[in-house]
């Protein structure tokens, strides 16, 4: 939350409690907050002992970290129901937890002013252009000089999603030359009015009902591998960007494809903590292959943390503000009542001591995502 979101949380009435130096990192200090309306809590567990309601980043790596929440705490972030680990999970539902995810808020109208997902995708794809800017051994843009003319990169982006097209109306302003592809047909207009050329494949898949396109085939996806080896080749930098909720990201460059790229081009995979779009990506790694560098990136909005907490910090006071107005309640004993919602229904994981989230209950019983970091 920023100085800004706790504002508007304060003017309609609610209490704010900070933990001390939580904005530092971003720019934002404790009199800002407390300018805004919060009260300043000394540490975590101030914070926690104060609050009905808490609103993260992340959830934490292990039941321990946070120490004791309180039954009927409401938690309320980026919680990564798929991935996290689960024993948080069953330590909450132990104890009378209530977590909601915002990155299962479903994507329909009325939520897109708390669409998360969609805020920092915009951030992390902006970060990537210039990631691989800053990496790659040549100028983005056409330069004419004295000394003879410097042609421009070639940018591959993969993946043509609110990331993959801030990557690419970014890419174009640094004045890169930039090729798109994306399985979803229906994405081409969108590719095409920012300057990139869109590459016909004769590969298609159909989206979900929250925009993400759907697995390929065997068949398809091998396909669509041969028929990028050419522009891979050919490109100085890629950017990939695509996944598919609860499953392994897809594998759309392999090491063989990796081997015809020029040495020095360079690969940013924005799949890297999924398991990557190449298959020698390692999250949170830059490691080279053929010559080729392939950055595995991890949460690179943090890079820009104060306009990804503007944007997160907003999203999230307009949740927390439908959330109360949608009849989010305690009873004498302090157990959560969540309000029967289509929104709120989609990003509840833990509530009444059981892990709720499909994605949760499927590793639950064993069927963890298959995610593997060489």
């Amino acid at each position: 939350m920023t100085p800004d979101s706790v504002g508007r949380l304060v003017s309609q009435g609610h209490a704010v409690a900070v933990e001390s130096g939580a904005g530092n990192g971003a720019g934002f200090d404790d009199e800002q907050y407390q300018e805004a309306g919060a009260e300043i809590q000394p540490d975590r567990s101030a914070v926690l002992a104060a609050s009905d309601l808490l609103a993260v980043v992340n959830a934490p790596r292990d039941a321990e970290e946070w120490g004791d929440v309180p039954q009927g705490t409401v938690v309320v972030g980026l919680l990564k129901p798929f991935t996290a680990p689960i024993e948080v999970f069953e330590y909450w539902a132990e104890q009378g937890v209530t977590a909601l995810s915002m990155d299962a808020l479903p994507r329909v109208s009325r939520a897109q002013s708390m669409d998360v997902l969609s805020s920092l995708s915009t951030v992390i794809g902006y970060r990537a252009a210039v990631v691989a800017a800053e990496r790659l051994r040549k100028f983005f843009p056409l330069l004419m000089t004295a000394a003879g003319t410097i042609p421009p990169s070639r940018v591959l982006v993969l993946g043509a999603g609110v990331a993959g097209l801030q990557a690419i109306a970014t890419a174009h302003r640094l004045g890169a030359k930039v090729e798109a592809f994306d399985t979803r047909p229906e994405v081409r207009e969108q590719v095409e009015s920012l300057g990139a050329a869109f590459l016909t494949l004769d590969v298609e898949a159909t989206a979900t009902q929250d925009g993400y396109a759907t697995e390929l085939g065997q068949e398809a996806h091998q396909k669509e591998n041969e028929r990028l080896r050419e522009p891979v080749a050919r490109a100085d930098a890629i950017i990939t960007t695509a996944q598919i909720p609860g499953q392994r990201a897809p594998i759309l460059i392999t090491r063989d494809m990796i081997s015809g790229m020029k040495p020095g081009s360079v690969i940013i995979d924005l799949a890297a903590e999924s398991g990557g779009n190449t298959e020698v990506t390692e999250a949170g790694r830059a490691v080279f292959h053929a010559g080729v560098q392939i950055v595995g990136a991890q949460n690179l909005a943090s890079e820009l943390p104060r306009d990804a907490s503007q944007l997160y910090g907003r999203n999230l006071a307009n949740f927390l503000l439908y959330l109360h107005q949608a009849g989010l309640t305690w009873d004498a004993d302090h157990a959560a009542s969540v309000p029967d919602d289509e929104i709120v229904n989609r990003m509840i994981v833990v509530h009444h001591g059981q892990l709720v989230h499909g994605g949760l209950l499927k590793r639950q019983q064993g069927g963890v995502l298959g995610v593997a970091h060489r």
